[in-house]
């Protein structure tokens, strides 16, 4: 599992950390690391032209004393420096080695023909957007062939929180020492991190539990319930299911294929006549029943292990009853889509609940449940907003996304490392409310489940038809082939 922890936790570790070691350790540990990664991204290091954008700060001075370990293996280094003065004992021992240095006006010559660039203009304290001339020299990373290498986080990234407030480096590879930053795990931070590699610089004993996870698929392993010689259909978990309508018919058959793919015991749908059949055709093996009419609330299947309630609902009175009757009950559920909507103008509903409670929204729900937010303002602080709704409701909240994050009071949150824009398709979040439900039903807390779910849900969309373009059905049958690539690692 990758741990981050937020800048104030690091300083206090560095500074104690650095209380125990003779001056200058830590810096030349950094500096070692990120000059090894250098030499991996380089062809060959002799005759290489390497920039390094400096600032004043310990960030720039572990790229002066990288860039000093380069030119001594013969690359030709020169440093632009940003700031008014320099880290005095990195720029003495660049020259010692060779390299040179070079005006701000000079630095897009010097990065249009440059092999590599280091980005050590500001260390990872910063707040705001970057002035100048950090902004102009972070923009030419925009644009260069050169392979872009940041120091500990890119130039112009919120450390804590991943937001990107103006100009920033986009970097190739961030070589980050001690321990992650939120930011290089969540977007938009992360897009502008790239490859993010790990030095050690011997943090980690000084650090608290952290501020932010990101699982790995031996953690999302460790987790999956897995069938035993005891197991039934009831022990394996029995996941009640209301989505759909007769408008939003697919919502019902997605949720129900993830649910069903993921593993669940048993599945006991229940809708309207016409959605409970095209249920059951597509999925023979759920249990379904046809909503009352008269009362949709007598309806509801009991004697179960979890809810999923929500997508392609509705919002009709009767799926407003419906919804307060399953927050009724002391199982875990699960709310999505249209319930969020209901949610939103009944907060108590979830707040006043004792037992476990998930919300999955995407940014746009979670301002209905957030009132005077804009999905804007949610989409560049993802983090923030993902812990408000946490805090504001009480229960875990799964914010989905470019980066999708999972929330829980007095907690760290869940960055999901496997995203991508594959999901960005009708219906696919609907898969992913019967996923997470069948995990709930297996017995996983919310925070593992969805956690978990979301994990698989990402690499089933990478492995459904190898990085092509899928629909959210194509996730059925590469849901089974996720599990089976994180449980033995194929």
């Amino acid at each position: 599992m990758r741990t981050a922890h937020i800048v104030e936790t690091v300083r206090a570790a560095e500074g104690a950390l650095l209380a125990q070691l003779p001056e200058g350790t830590l810096m030349r540990r950094a500096a070692f690391g990120l000059a090894s990664v250098c030499v991996r991204i380089l062809p060959r290091v002799s005759g290489a032209r390497v920039v390094l954008l400096v600032g004043s700060g310990d960030n720039g001075g572990d790229a002066l004393f990288a860039g000093a370990e380069l030119a001594r293996r013969g690359a030709a280094v020169t440093a632009v420096g940003a700031g008014r003065t320099l880290h005095e004992r990195g720029l003495a021992a660049l020259r010692a080695a060779g390299g040179r240095t070079a005006s701000v006006e000079q630095a897009a010559a010097l990065v249009a023909g440059a092999d590599l660039v280091v980005d050590g203009l500001v260390g990872i304290g910063v707040r705001g957007a970057l002035r100048e001339p950090h902004a102009s020299l972070a923009a030419l990373t925009e644009s260069t062939d050169a392979a872009v290498v940041a120091v500990d986080l890119p130039s112009g990234v919120d450390a804590d929180t991943g937001a990107v407030p103006g100009a920033s480096v986009r970097a190739d590879v961030t070589v980050t020492f001690g321990t992650y930053k939120p930011g290089l795990l969540v977007d938009p931070g992360a897009g502008r991190a790239g490859v993010v590699e790990f030095v050690d610089i011997g943090l980690a004993p000084q650090l608290p539990d952290p501020d932010l996870v990101s699982f790995q698929a031996e953690d999302v392993a460790a987790l999956l319930p897995r069938p035993t010689a005891e197991s039934d259909k009831y022990r394996r978990g029995v996941l009640a299911l209301a989505a759909g309508s007769n408008r939003y018919r697919g919502a019902a058959v997605l949720a129900a294929g993830g649910a069903l793919r993921t593993g669940v015991g048993l599945l006991r749908y229940v809708g309207e006549p016409e959605v409970a059949r095209e249920v059951v055709a597509r999925w023979p093996e759920t249990v379904a029943s046809a909503l009352d009419p008269v009362d949709p609330v007598a309806s509801l299947p009991q004697r179960v292990a979890a809810w999923v309630i929500g997508p392609g609902r509705g919002l009709h009175p009767a799926a407003l009853a419906e919804l307060e009757a399953v927050l009724a009950s002391d199982v875990p559920v699960l709310v999505d889509a249209d319930a969020l909507t209901l949610l939103a103008r009944n907060p108590a509903l979830v707040r006043e609940r004792t037992a476990p409670t998930l919300l999955t929204p995407h940014a746009g729900e979670l301002t209905r449940l957030l009132p005077g937010v804009e999905r804007a303002d949610v989409e560049a602080h993802r983090l923030d907003y993902a812990r408000r709704a946490a805090a504001e409701y009480g229960c875990t909240v799964l914010v989905k996304g470019s980066t999708t994050l999972v929330a829980e009071p007095n907690r760290a949150v869940a960055a999901n490392p496997t995203g991508t824009p594959l999901l960005a398709t009708a219906g696919s979040g609907d898969v992913l409310a019967g996923m997470i439900g069948a995990l709930l039903a297996t017995g996983l807390p919310p925070w593992e489940a969805a956690a978990c779910g979301a994990y698989l849900h990402g690499m089933a969309a990478r492995l459904a038809h190898g990085g092509a373009p899928i629909s959210a059905s194509d996730l059925f049958d590469a849901i089974p082939r996720a599990i089976s690539a994180v449980v033995y690692r194929e």
